[in-house]
């Protein structure tokens, strides 16, 4: 994605915004690949901002911001390039929100954003969602979620109605680390806890029902464990997009 962004950034490139930006681990990346550029991370999460900050105290050109994208765009307008890693796939109404951020975008402005292919070609969800009793072949869905951009077609519609020119997407198959350190299998049964298929599966069950899940992902993760990561073969899309100058 990172050779994405930097084809996609101008020489005048001067303001870009990492939406859903995590930890801030691209948005902390494209700052060093482009030093002459503002770069902004923006997230709900007041945590995952925090880490973000405390990561990027030595990179002058990050900032984070805990927001809305939709609500906090506006405000960063003219924006150069849009660059987002598995974030924009929640959005509740994404021809809007995308419309939203055309908006704010500068004449020739450029977007750029990987989503997860079909479910079947990501092991950490079908896996996943198999040991917490949940159906992983239920017909894909085009509703938030991380495979609602998982259709090219869908996903080409969705931009072309919000007033973006998109290029035909590229497909990479990658490794999707969701543990590491020295206990990789609890660090990421602790992110599937929090994030993912069976995050809610797990919240909501009853205690007994919970622990069981929890034993059933942690069996899963361990199968994925190589030394001190935990990593599932993955597929996603790579989308650039501009938004045209007149």
């Amino acid at each position: 994605m990172n050779a994405a962004i930097l084809a996609a950034a101008i020489p005048k490139t001067a303001r870009i915004i990492d939406i859903g930006c995590g930890a801030g681990a691209t948005t902390l990346a494209t700052a060093q690949a482009l030093p002459t550029a503002n770069v902004t991370g923006i997230d709900l999460s007041p945590t995952l901002i925090e880490i973000a900050s405390h990561r990027g105290e030595t990179r002058p050109n990050a900032s984070f911001e805990r927001a809305d994208i939709i609500i906090a765009a506006p405000n960063h307008a003219p924006i150069d390039l849009y660059v987002s890693r598995h974030g924009v796939m929640f959005f509740a109404d994404p021809i809007a929100a995308f419309f939203t951020l055309a908006k704010a975008a500068a004449p020739g402005a450029a977007l750029v954003f990987s989503c997860f292919a079909e479910r079947g070609a990501n092991r950490w969800a079908v896996d996943i969602i198999t040991a917490t009793s949940g159906d992983a072949n239920a017909p894909e869905s085009t509703k938030p979620g991380p495979f609602a951009f998982a259709d090219p077609t869908h996903v080409a519609m969705v931009l072309k109605v919000a007033g973006w020119q998109a290029d035909p997407p590229q497909r990479i198959d990658f490794a999707y680390r969701a543990g590491e350190g020295t206990d990789p299998v609890a660090d990421a049964v602790d992110y599937f806890c929090r994030i993912g298929p069976a995050a809610s599966t797990i919240r909501d069950a009853a205690p007994e029902e919970r622990e069981r899940h929890i034993a059933r992902l942690t069996e899963v993760c361990e199968r994925y464990r190589g030394g001190d990561t935990v990593e599932f073969p993955a597929a996603a899309w790579i989308w650039t997009a501009r938004k045209p100058t007149k």
